[in-house]
Order: structure tokens, then sequence, then C-alpha cells
């Protein structure tokens, strides 16, 4: 028996992510095929900070927020409406792109992500799909970041480095004893 193709996209509920899930769906109408959205999670301190001190009802809030952020998603991305093509929403426990790369492991598969979060996001955590298109061993399609979310990002930086230049001001006018 033939296995449908599959469609393995990550969903964090960002825009980027938003779109994905859309282009996602659009492949597997195309490619008669079902979709898997997966939204990983870890604990805040990571796995090794768990194992360490483990904290069983702060897991519970994060397990709890991963599933609640994964259901507004998908609610957000389609509005109560049925996709149209076979849909799963799974939370998954672990590292992002580790995680959708196990996922997107059968022969035939599609892995589907959103573009990069912000910079900060990036030099914290590193890019999932640059990390994804390295190692992954089917297709890795990344829906562009769309005009709209540059668009936030260059203002948002913007508000970001003015007010850092603000509290470095307002810094040197009481380090200078100025009103």
């Amino acid at each position: 028996m033939e296995q449908r193709p599959r469609i393995v996209v990550g969903v964090s509920g960002s825009l980027g992510s938003l779109a994905a899930v859309h282009r996602a769906v659009a492949e597997a109408r195309r490619l008669g095929g079902e979709v898997l959205a997966l939204h990983a999670w870890e604990p805040p301190s990571g796995e090794f900070g768990h194992r360490r001190s483990p904290c069983p009802p702060l897991m519970s809030a994060v397990r709890e927020l991963a599933a609640t952020t994964l259901a507004e998603a998908m609610a957000e991305a389609f509005g109560g409406t049925d996709p149209g093509v076979p849909l799963t929403a799974r939370t998954v426990r672990g590292r992002t792109a580790p995680t959708l790369l196990a996922a997107a492991g059968r022969p035939g598969d599609l892995l589907v992500l959103g573009p990069s979060g912000s910079w900060l996001h990036r030099g914290l955590r590193g890019s999932v799909p640059a990390y994804c298109v390295r190692r992954a061993n089917c297709p890795v399609l990344v829906v562009p970041r769309s005009e709209l979310a540059s668009t936030l990002d260059e203002v948002s930086g913007r508000l970001f480095a003015a007010r850092a230049l603000d509290a470095e001001l307002r810094g040197l006018v009481a380090v200078s004893g100025g009103a």
C-alpha cells in the first residue's frame, strides 16, 4: 500500500509559521497528501536543567502553554474552518529543529518552515531553517518572510535602538548631574 505524501510543518504561532502552515496545506492539496503540524517545546532551563532540578508544576504549565500555543495558531490559521486536507496537529517535547527533522523522516516527506525569527531569537537559539536545510534527509521548503513581517521587524529594531539610546542618554545625564 502506497503512503500518501506527508508534509511536516513547524508551528510556533509567529506570522512566518502561520504562512508556512498555509503553504503546507497548499502543498498537501497539490500532492494529494496530509499535513503534520508540530509545535516543539522544551523545559525553560532545557533538558539538562530539568534533570538537575525537576519541577513538575512548571513542566505541566509549560506543556499546557505549548498545547494552547498550537491550538491558537491553528485556529488563527484557519479561523475554525476545515483546511480541506487531512491535518494532524501535535505538540512534541524536544528541541525544535531536531524534532522537526525526526518527524520528517519518512521517504517522500516534505518539511515546510517559516523564516527564521528575529535577529535576537536567532542569536539566542540559532536558525531552525538553516539547521534543517543543512541536516534534512528530505526536501525542505522555507517560506520567505512576508513584506509585512520584514517591515514590522525593521520598525521594532528601530524602536529597540531608540529605547537603548534613550536609556544611555538618561544614564549620562544622571552621571553628569544634569536635570
